[in-house]
């Protein structure tokens, strides 16, 4: 079963080199150093010659297709030009992407710079700009007002809070997660031989009867079914967790899962993967219609975009833990540097992540790139609050 579902599909785990070269930049599409990055070949004029520091300071990522630009480097600054966006440094242009192949532009540290132009001519094209801490997550996202004046959807969220459809939403949120944690420890078990195996499939399936236990929680709202939901999914994590610590080595010092304030580099790691999905989930929910801050299975709170937290639930296993726990198992590591990942360790995390998200996953009877996937989900979330349709979580194939 668990091969014919997995027969396509090749994880990307290869480490990266301990020591770039000098004046190279890492890319992590193919796992190698390179002096200059990829440019898209479009009859543009060839940019300026480009020189990386080694340390990291200065990163730029994309994914295959250039529709994620990521950028991070003090003293950075973000135009535009004629049909392009422009990135220099010191008035020096040293990479350049056209605007037709760019879905998203992401902000990743302090000290950059981005031009008002630029901003009107990404919402204008509804492109969205992210803003991503030090942690990960994002503390901003702009695009225009008028990709989102969807305002039935917004009331008829707002409403079904208070029945049977907020129910069903975060009933499904639950049981979503749930399987997917139980997935990743089958496939872990995979590669695995002898009593390790045996606890994560044994692990796997009492997951499994969590989850049922989750679909015959009953209740006529959000509010009513809530505290049973977060039991199940409390005691799911507690025992995922467990397995995960007895996969990873010994010497990265996990014990537990650390949402905020991490003590070791894993939960730093997952930490700064978790942001960078969450800012990619908040622009499809968006983009979809929906209010960020009105979930269902997480409460409200001033500053808490509930609606966001709830829907990147099902995506936290397929996209961040399964690339960075299987990385570290394999070898990898990451540094921190007064309770930070340093720049190389952000942009192998990024990169793996960036990499998920153009992954290619079986869904509704096609396949689909994940990113494409998450967008799908809002919409299908969108529909669910209308009462057109049900709420389906997306489980990946292990």
């Amino acid at each position: 079963m668990a091969a014919a579902a997995d027969a396509g599909y090749v994880p990307a785990e290869e480490e990266r080199p301990r020591k770039p070269p000098q004046a190279a930049q890492y890319n992590w599409i193919t796992g190698k150093f390179e002096v200059r990055p990829e440019q898209l070949e479009l009859g543009l004029p060839p940019p300026d010659p480009m020189v990386l520091p080694d340390d990291g300071s200065v990163i730029l990522l994309s994914t295959e297709n250039g529709s994620q630009l990521f950028v991070s480097g003090f003293g950075l600054s973000v135009g535009k030009k004629s049909e392009r966006v422009v990135i220099r440094k010191s008035r020096e242009t040293f990479a350049q992407v056209p605007f037709l192949k760019l879905q998203e532009l992401v902000i990743a540290s302090r000290g950059v710079s981005v031009s008002s132009d630029l901003i009107e001519e990404l919402c204008a094209r509804g492109i969205r700009i992210a803003f991503v801490g030090a942690s990960g997550r994002p503390f901003a996202l702009l695009t225009s007002p008028l990709l989102t004046a969807t305002v039935e959807t917004r009331r008829a969220q707002l409403a079904a809070y208070q029945d049977q459809r907020g129910a069903e939403i975060a009933r499904w949120v639950v049981i979503g997660k749930i399987r997917n944690q139980e997935k990743l420890l089958r496939y872990f078990a995979k590669s695995r031989e002898g009593a390790v195996r045996e606890r994560l499939e044994a692990t796997a399936g009492v997951l499994r009867r969590l989850r049922l236990q989750a679909l015959g929680v009953e209740g006529s709202n959000a509010d009513a079914i809530r505290p049973a939901l977060l039991g199940l999914e409390g005691s799911a994590g507690r025992l995922y967790w467990e397995r995960v610590a007895e996969l990873l080595p010994e010497e990265l010092g996990f014990e537990s899962r650390v949402h905020e304030g991490p003590a070791d580099v894993v939960n730093a790691m997952l930490n700064y993967g978790y942001g960078i999905l969450y800012a990619h989930v908040w622009g499809a929910v968006m983009n979809a219609g929906l209010e960020p801050f009105a979930g269902f299975l997480h409460t409200d709170r001033g500053g808490k975009p509930s609606l966001v937290l709830d829907l990147t639930e099902e995506f936290r296993q397929p996209v961040v833990d399964r690339p960075v726990l299987g990385w570290l198992t394999k070898g990898g590591r990451g540094t921190l540097i007064n309770g930070l990942l340093d720049a190389q360790t952000k942009e192998v995390v990024a990169g793996k992540v960036m990499l998920r998200l153009q992954t290619p996953e079986a869904f509704r009877g096609r396949s689909y790139q994940v990113r494409s996937i998450i967008q799908m989900q809002a919409r299908l979330l969108a529909a669910a609050v209308r009462g057109w349709r049900a709420y389906r979580p997306f489980t990946f194939k292990w």
